[in-house]
C-alpha cells in the first residue's frame, strides 16, 4: 500500500511539472508532498511491524516462575546440596 502512495506522489509531480496553470501546479506539489509523507510513514510502519516480537512467544509469569524453580533445582542438584525452600507466591 505505501508503494501506491509513492506512485501517486510521482504522478502528482509529473502533473505539477507538465501543467501551465500555477494554481494546479501548486495543488499538485502539495499533493505530492502529502503522498510522499504518507508513503514513507507507511514503509516505516511496515518495517517496525515486521521486526516486533510475537506476543505468542512471550512467557507468562507463572511459566517463568516454574522455569526458574526448575533451573534452581538443577543447579542445586549439580552442586550436591538440597534445593532452597522457595515459598509459593501468588501470580500477579
Amino acid at each position: 500500500m505505501p508503494w501506491l502512495f509513492l506512485l501517486l506522489a510521482l504522478g502528482a509531480l509529473v502533473l505539477a511539472f507538465s501543467t501551465t496553470s500555477v494554481p494546479l501546479a501548486a495543488i499538485a506539489l502539495l499533493l505530492a508532498l502529502v503522498f510522499i509523507v504518507i508513503g514513507v510513514l507507511g514503509l516505516l510502519a511496515q518495517r517496525v511491524g515486521n521486526q516486533s516480537r510475537s506476543e505468542a512467544m512471550m512467557v507468562d509469569p507463572v511459566e517463568l516462575r516454574r522455569l526458574r524453580e526448575q533451573a534452581e533445582a538443577r543447579r542445586a542438584e549439580t552442586a550436591g546440596a538440597a534445593p532452597p525452600a522457595v515459598p509459593p507466591t501468588e501470580p500477579r
